[in-house]
């Protein structure tokens, strides 16, 4: 298997048309991953490591192609327990995806969903705006139009997390995915995007066509890069 460029493949995923059952079947196995991967840690401890450098009374954090909320609701209960004032939405183009999100989220009156393009909308303001497993689904050439527009919406900063282009990293899923999977969608996919991933020296190389902002990325167990971007005065 050939891994030295990203994969233009389509994720099963990302076809239109999938139905209600099919989706929630699979996102309960893409969250299952994340949970036991550590994912949904990683993008908790930068949005906390992102709030000590730069205190305020109350936070809005987006969630760009927040899935079925579950990333939200993690950091709803963290922010909760620790008792900082937030706001949290999830924007989508998936309206599907979004009512599964708007139901598992009627106990969580701090979390809203909107279907939004994230690139044409320009009512979309926060002061952390996340990006977790979101940026391996774009087109290379597309990919630093999205982080432009990520930060400058952003006043805080932006978090990234995605997912490492390994050949460790595609042989050690297909065990996982054996053992633990029961979605054909999140079995499929989740190869798929390890074969859309990135390496790190991509994410340089795209770091340099970002204005106005400083970068710090960072290998993190379970072959993920968490890469945080904070914007800069201009000027």
């Amino acid at each position: 298997m050939d891994i030295s460029i990203r994969s233009s493949e389509v994720e099963l995923m990302d076809r239109p048309g999938l139905d209600k059952k099919s989706l929630t079947n699979a996102l309960k196995d893409i969250n299952f991953c994340n949970t036991w991967l550590g994912g949904y840690r990683l993008t908790i401890d930068a949005v906390l490591d992102l709030i000590k450098s730069d205190r305020k009374k109350s936070y809005t954090i987006l969630d760009v192609g927040c899935g079925d909320g579950e990333m939200l609701r993690k950091i709803a209960k963290t922010l909760h327990d620790k008792g900082i004032s937030h706001r949290l939405l999830g924007i989508d183009i998936n309206k599907t995806i979004l009512g599964i999100a708007e139901e598992k989220s009627q106990d969580f009156l701090d979390i809203g969903y909107r279907y939004s393009d994230v690139l044409n909308d320009d009512s979309l303001d926060c002061d952390i705006l996340l990006c977790t497993l979101t940026l391996h689904h774009l087109k290379q050439e597309e990919i630093p139009l999205f982080l432009n527009r990520f930060v400058a919406i952003a006043r805080v900063g932006v978090v990234i997390n995605d997912l490492q282009r390994s050949r460790i990293a595609h042989f050690l899923f297909k065990i996982f995915r054996a053992l633990f999977l029961k979605s054909k969608i999140a079995k499929n996919d989740g190869l798929v995007s390890i074969r859309r991933g990135f390496k790190k020296e991509e994410l340089l190389i795209m770091s340099k066509r970002i204005t106005g902002a400083s970068h710090r990325i960072s290998w993190k167990w379970a072959f993920r890069y968490v890469w945080i971007l904070k914007p800069q005065p201009q000027g």
